[in-house]
Formats: C-alpha cells, structure tokens, sequence
C-alpha cells in the first residue's frame, strides 16, 4: 500500500507579497502582527526613591509551578533599569474603559506627587498605591494587580525579558473588561 500524499499546503493569496518586495513584506508582517491578541497593562518599577509606570502589551503568565509571570520591557527603558535594580516589577490590570490612562505611561512619568512622609499618591494626575514590601506603584484604579520578584533577565536585542515569580494579587478582574490592545487605536510590534 503506499504512502498516504502529503496535507496540501495552505493557500497563500497572490496578493500577499513576498520577502523579495522588502517594504511591501514588512507592511503586511507588521499589519499581521498587529492582529495578534494582547492586553494592555502597566508595570510599577522602583529602586530606592526613583519610581515609574510604563505601558506594556508584552506581558504572560509563563508557568504554574512556580507561578512566573514574562514581561518584555524596551531594552533602555526606565522600566526595565528599574525593574533590574528594584528585583521586583508590579503589573497592573487596567478595565477597559480606562484606554485614555494607557496613553499618559507611554513616556517615563515627571509628575509624581507625595505625602510628607514620601508616599506615592499620584502619577502622571493619576492616584497610585504603593503595594507590597517593594512598595511598588500600581494605579489604584486598576482592576487587578500582580506583584513579582524578578527571578531573570534575558536580553533579546531591543526588549529584555523579565521572569518574575508571583508574590501577591489584589483586585478582582474577573469582575470588569479588562482592557486589550483592540481597544484603542494604539498598534505595537511587527
């Protein structure tokens, strides 16, 4: 008896263009990319008095045992030389109907307001907490938050990727839409 024949191979449009037609390839890689499914969050850094929230997209739950959460962090970003020095990164849950909050940490926060005692209370005209012993920042409007001790770092060119094991939840995000990059008319990657 022979062998069955091969699948056919998925039919590939003649519009789509190929990596000879370089600008064409890339607009369509990037538009492709784009697609691809992905929350928004911001992530709390600090190292000693030097605090900050940055918008993220890149960030997952890696593995259940021990719980690691990944988050991918421009290379020479604040965030990340923060996230380096303070061992620890919070990432907070945003509901959806918070898409105009994203766009005010997309740049490192200047506008940080504290208590006569050096508590953070705002960032960027948003009021924040400091959460756990890292007193880490997360949006006090936030639906949920994840607070992670930095477990590694690897470098991948223009993101590093950050590993950290989970050591404390707040919030209840099962109990709103929480926010995704379709949400906005934001794009990232590609």
């Amino acid at each position: 008896m022979p062998p069955p024949p091969p699948p056919p191979s998925p039919p590939s449009p003649s519009t789509d263009p190929t990596p000879d037609d370089d600008e064409a390839f890339d607009r369509h890689r990037r538009r492709v990319l784009w697609a691809l499914p992905t929350g928004l969050y911001l992530v709390g850094s600090r190292a000693g008095d030097e605090i900050n929230l940055m918008t993220a997209n890149l960030v997952v739950q890696v593995c259940l045992e021990p719980k690691l959460v990944a988050v991918a962090l421009e290379h020479e970003s604040v965030t990340a030389r923060l996230v380096r020095q303070g061992q620890a990164f919070a990432i907070s849950l945003l509901q959806r109907g918070d898409r105009d909050v994203i766009r005010r940490f997309v740049k490192p926060v200047v506008d940080v307001e504290r208590r006569a005692d050096g508590t953070v209370t705002t960032m960027a005209g948003h009021a924040v907490i400091e959460a756990g012993p890292a007193h880490l920042p997360v949006l006090a409007a936030a639906a949920g938050y994840v607070l992670c001790s930095l477990t590694s770092a690897q470098d991948l060119g223009s993101h590093i990727l950050c590993l950290g094991e989970v050591v404390d939840v707040g919030g209840e995000p099962s109990e709103a839409a929480v926010l995704r990059m379709e949400d906005t008319r934001m794009h990232y990657g590609g």
